[in-house]
């Protein structure tokens, strides 16, 4: 038996960012360009991840993009709500 204190959770942050999307193209990439010390703090210091916000990842046709309502509905939903 163990007299160790059970491990208390962590606290998570989901933190969406609509209208930021994510290229590794520089050119014509205004918040790649921009001066974002604190992002970048975060992006270098925390897990993180991308979702993908278009097509059939989120019910919609292959190709087509997305927008905030889509996502949002498929974020709440925890599966892909096909529109």
């Amino acid at each position: 038996m163990s007299s160790a204190a059970p491990r208390r959770p962590r606290p998570v942050v989901l933190c969406i960012l609509d209208g930021w999307g994510w290229r590794d193209e520089t050119a014509d990439n205004a918040i790649a360009q921009a001066d974002t010390p604190n992002w970048d703090r975060f992006l270098k210091t925390y897990p993180h991840a991308l979702l993908h916000t278009s097509g059939l990842q989120v019910g919609l046709p292959d190709g087509q993009m997305g927008n905030s309502e889509v996502g949002h509905m498929n974020l709440g939903a925890g599966r892909v709500v096909m529109q």
